[in-house]
C-alpha cells in the first residue's frame, strides 16, 4: 500500500508520528499534505480533547483565552461510506480522521486522532491515517486527559493550550 509518513510536532516537544493512506482517502490525504507543506497547521491548537474518545485540532488558534478559527482554503469530498466512498479504515485507537460539520463534504483542515476504538464513526467520517507506534498513541491519550474548560461555544478546550509547532511530511 502506498503510504506517506509525517510527524505532528507540538510546541512542548511532544510529537505524533503518523502514516497517511492516499489509496484509502486520496483527496483527504492530498489536502492534509498541502496544508502541512504550506505551514497552515503551524501555531494552531488541539482545541477539543475528550478522554476515551479523541483529540481534535487543525483549525483554531488559542491565545489570551480566546479561540479563533483559521479558515482553510478549501473543503474536500467526504471520503466515507455514507457519502458514497468506500473507506475500509476503521476508527480504532490511533486512527486519524477528518472532522466535519453535519454536511458530508464540509471537511477542510480540522482532523482528529482517536484515543480509543470508536466504531460508531466508521462509515461517517473520512479516516485517512494512523499513528505509527505506541509512543505516539500514548502521547495522544496523554493529550486527551489534560484539564479542560469551556470557551464560548466550545467545550473540552485544554486549559493549557496544546499547540502544533508544525506538521512535517517526511516521505511520499
Amino acid at each position: 500500500m502506498n503510504e506517506i509518513h509525517a510527524t505532528i510536532e507540538f510546541t512542548d516537544g511532544r510529537k505524533l508520528d503518523v502514516v497517511l493512506y492516499p489509496e484509502i482517502a486520496p483527496e483527504t490525504v492530498d489536502n492534509f499534505v498541502d496544508l502541512a507543506e504550506s505551514g497552515f497547521y503551524d501555531g494552531l491548537c488541539m482545541h477539543r480533547v475528550i478522554p476515551d474518545f479523541m483529540i481534535q485540532g487543525g483549525g483554531m488558534t488559542y491565545a489570551d483565552g480566546t479561540l479563533r478559527q483559521k479558515k482553510a482554503p478549501r473543503t474536500v469530498h467526504g471520503e466515507f461510506t455514507a457519502n458514497g466512498h468506500k473507506n475500509t479504515l476503521s476508527h480504532k485507537a490511533g486512527v486519524l480522521s477528518m472532522a466535519r460539520t453535519a454536511v458530508p463534504d464540509s471537511a477542510s483542515s480540522q482532523f482528529f486522532v482517536c484515543v480509543a476504538d470508536c466504531p460508531h464513526l466508521d462509515g461517517q467520517y473520512a479516516a485517512f491515517g494512523k499513528v505509527t507506534d505506541e509512543t505516539s498513541l500514548a502521547t495522544a491519550i496523554d493529550i486527551s486527559n489534560v484539564k479542560t474548560c469551556s470557551i464560548g461555544w466550545y467545550d473540552d478546550v485544554p486549559v493549557t493550550p496544546v499547540v502544533i509547532k508544525t506538521v512535517k511530511i517526511l516521505g511520499k
